[in-house]
């Protein structure tokens, strides 16, 4: 539907925790650690794979290190999400954006999880399942409290709200 009548989304309001980048940054890393360090062990360990192994350890360290600067940052600037008395909504991308919206009447379980390095970040993330083919929405970068408190105020609100979640 086109013209004066049309419905538009404005942005989500709320950005996620600064804490996330850090989160982020930490997953990066060790993400970039485990094979650039198995490789430069392997090189040092193998004669005949030291040149390549230690070649590419080097390169693993160079591209991890740089999205480890990038990214994290960049998907904060990114995320945004909002919950309103009728949906939870999320914005993620930018070239390519993702906007998820679950209404409160189709909400089935609302779950806050805590990773060992969210936990370490005082971070918590907040999963709202929805009858959705496509998912769950997922709230991830959230201060631990807020969390607690969002996961509290959904599950009350879809209490509230009539519908059969199906």
């Amino acid at each position: 539907m086109r013209g004066e009548n049309a419905v538009r989304l404005r942005p989500p309001r709320n950005t996620l925790d600064r804490r996330a980048v850090g989160w982020w940054r930490a997953q990066w890393l060790l993400t970039t650690a485990v094979p650039a360090v198995t490789l430069a062990v392997l090189g040092g360990l193998l004669e005949p794979a030291r040149t390549w192994s230690l070649s590419l350890a080097g390169a693993v360290t160079v591209v991890g290190l740089a999205c480890t600067a990038f990214f994290p940052r960049w998907w904060f600037r990114v995320h945004r999400w909002e919950v309103t008395d009728e949906a939870v909504y999320v914005r993620t991308g930018f070239f390519w954006q993702e906007w998820r919206i679950a209404p409160m009447s189709r909400i089935q379980t609302v779950d806050t999880i805590r990773g060992p390095l969210e936990q370490a970040f005082r971070l918590a993330t907040v999963t709202v399942t929805t009858a959705s083919a496509k998912g769950a929405v997922t709230l991830a970068g959230l201060d631990h409290r807020m969390a607690a408190d969002l996961a509290e105020r959904l599950t009350r609100i879809t209490r509230d709200t009539p519908g059969d979640a199906t």
